[in-house]
C-alpha cells in the first residue's frame, strides 16, 4: 500500500423526486440487481463502495435521500458537505422534469460552487418517454451541470454516470496533473554531453 496516497473518500447525494429510480441507480452500481419492486425510501440511506478509477481506487459514499415531501427537511444537512450531488428525474414524468431546477438551487445554497452537479434522466428503458434527450441536455446547459441519462433497470450508463461525476472533480483532475508532473520527473534527461559519450560506443563500421 501506498502511504503517501491515502484512498480518496468522497460523499454522494442523490436527490430528486418519488419514484425517480434514486434508490434503484445506487442498487444497481452496488450489486449489479434491478428489484421491480419498488418500496419509497425512508428517511436517509447511506452505502459505501470502492471504486476502481483507471489505476485509482477511489471510496464512494452513497446517501439515498427521500423524495416524499414530509423528508424534504432533512436533505439539506446531507447536501452540505457533499462532493457531488446527482439530481434524478424520470423521463416518463414531466413533473419530476419540473423540479430538478429547485433541487440543484437547493444544493447551490448549501455548496455553493464547490460541488459536482449530475442531471440524471432515467429509465430510459421505457418507451413511454415525454423528456427527450435534447430537452435533458438542454436544461443540463442552462443550470451548467453535467448529464447523462440512465437505466437502472438494464444498467445502461450505471458505471459512466459515477465514473464522469468522479472524474469531474477538481481535486481529481489536480491528481491528474500531479501524476503527469511525476511521470515527467521521472525521465531521464540525457545530455548533449552523455549523448557524445553514448555516441563513442557505437561502432558504426
Amino acid at each position: 500500500m501506498d502511504f503517501k496516497n491515502p484512498m480518496r473518500k468522497f460523499k454522494i447525494v442523490f436527490l430528486g423526486e418519488e419514484a425517480v429510480g434514486k434508490t434503484s441507480i445506487i442498487t444497481r452500481f452496488m450489486y449489479d440487481t434491478f428489484d421491480s419492486n419498488y418500496q419509497a425510501t425512508i428517511g436517509i440511506d447511506f452505502l459505501a463502495k470502492t471504486m476502481y478509477l483507471d489505476d485509482r481506487m477511489v471510496r464512494l459514499q452513497l446517501w439515498d435521500t427521500a423524495g416524499q415531501e414530509r423528508f424534504k427537511a432533512l436533505v439539506p444537512a446531507y447536501i452540505r458537505d457533499s462532493a457531488i450531488a446527482i439530481v434524478v428525474y424520470d423521463i416518463t414524468n414531466s413533473a419530476s422534469f419540473d423540479a430538478v431546477d429547485q433541487w440543484i438551487e437547493d444544493v447551490r445554497a448549501e455548496r455553493g460552487d464547490d460541488v459536482v452537479i449530475v442531471l440524471t434522466g432515467n429509465k430510459l428503458d421505457l418507451e413511454d418517454r415525454v423528456i427527450s434527450t435534447e430537452k435533458g441536455e438542454s436544461k443540463a446547459k442552462e443550470l451548467n451541470v453535467i448529464f447523462v441519462e440512465t437505466s437502472a433497470k438494464s444498467g445502461a450508463n450505471i458505471k459512466q454516470l459515477f465514473k464522469r461525476a468522479v472524474l469531474a472533480l477538481p481535486s481529481m483532475e489536480i491528481e491528474e496533473e500531479e501524476e503527469e508532473e511525476n511521470k515527467k520527473e521521472d525521465i531521464v534527461q540525457v545530455t548533449p554531453v552523455e549523448e557524445e559519450k553514448d555516441q563513442s560506443t557505437v561502432c558504426w563500421c
